[in-house]
């Protein structure tokens, strides 16, 4: 029975949840440009009109692969507020980025293609870091189970500082923030217009719109671990990195692909490798 309450709570209010975060987002970002910005609750009647519009598929195969983004995203985000294992919840996180990629290349666009191909490498840039966080999580707690995370008496982010920046780090990959916003831009202010999302419109747009606010609130879930206890504190941590990944989205320019990777490549992964080895010692 909590179980299913749990799951029922996640599919209802993690896309309210991350509609009023990208409503937030957009706000602080105008306030950020001087601009005064739209209403908080504008990401929702966006969708809104999405759906009221014309369906328009180039193929069958595109959505169904948007389905299969969202009901991953959907498994990832209820196996985390049940406790299970974090490394499952990181390959189940992989299958859904994959089938959006997919998604992207079940069509002829090329700006479609280089968008997905683009999904691609920052797939490479971000796994190994979330693989490393497992492994961190599994040295202190001899399990991979979220639900031993919450019983740790001390915060992770004592534990695995490090790891937590290399998190930080792949949080602007996973949000689609500059100076990573390669495949797909929220704003459109890139060369690939809408990247990997071009030849979605209407109700299927939507349900992309819609992936992302559960895949928002999962990421920014994880943060939450680092300092699960108590509950408020973590949810603290994870408002003040969304905060910092504003700030850096609205500070730098986007870079390219082999910056990108390069950067998370050495830095994340050299910092999630300290941070493990010290603990280790």
């Amino acid at each position: 029975m909590r179980e299913l309450v749990i799951i029922l709570l996640v599919l209802i209010a993690a896309p309210i949840l991350g509609g009023l975060l990208s409503g937030i987002d957009r706000i602080i970002t105008a306030r950020m440009q001087g601009r005064v910005g739209p209403p908080l609750l504008q990401p929702f009647y966006d969708v809104g009109k999405l759906l009221g519009k014309e369906r328009i598929l180039v193929n069958q195969r595109q959505v169904l692969w948007a389905i299969g983004y969202l009901a991953l995203v959907i498994t990832s985000l209820a196996m985390l507020c049940l406790g299970s294992d974090l490394l499952v919840i990181v390959f189940v996180m992989a299958f859904a980025a994959i089938c959006f990629v997919l998604g992207g290349l079940s069509t002829k666009s090329p700006y479609s293609h280089i968008g997905s191909q683009r999904e691609l490498l920052q797939m490479l840039s971000y796994e190994p870091v979330l693989i490393l966080l497992a492994i961190g999580v599994f040295l202190q707690n001899k399990s991979f189970l979220v639900k031993d995370i919450f019983a740790r008496p001390e915060p992770l982010l004592f534990s695995l500082p490090l790891v937590f920046v290399a998190v930080l780090l792949i949080l602007t990959i996973k949000m689609r923030k500059s100076p990573f916003d390669l495949s797909t831009c929220h704003h459109a202010h890139q060369e690939l217009v809408q990247g990997i999302t071009t030849e979605y419109s209407g109700p299927y747009l939507a349900l992309i719109e819609l992936t992302h606010w559960y895949e928002l609130v999962l990421v920014l879930g994880l943060v939450v671990l680092f300092w699960a206890q108590p509950i408020w504190a973590g949810l603290l941590l994870a408002l003040a990195a969304f905060f910092i990944e504003l700030v850096i989205d609205n500070i730098c320019a986007r870079m390219t692909w082999s910056w990108m990777v390069k950067l998370t490549w050495t830095v994340g992964i050299i910092l999630c490798l300290v941070n493990l080895g010290f603990n280790l010692i």
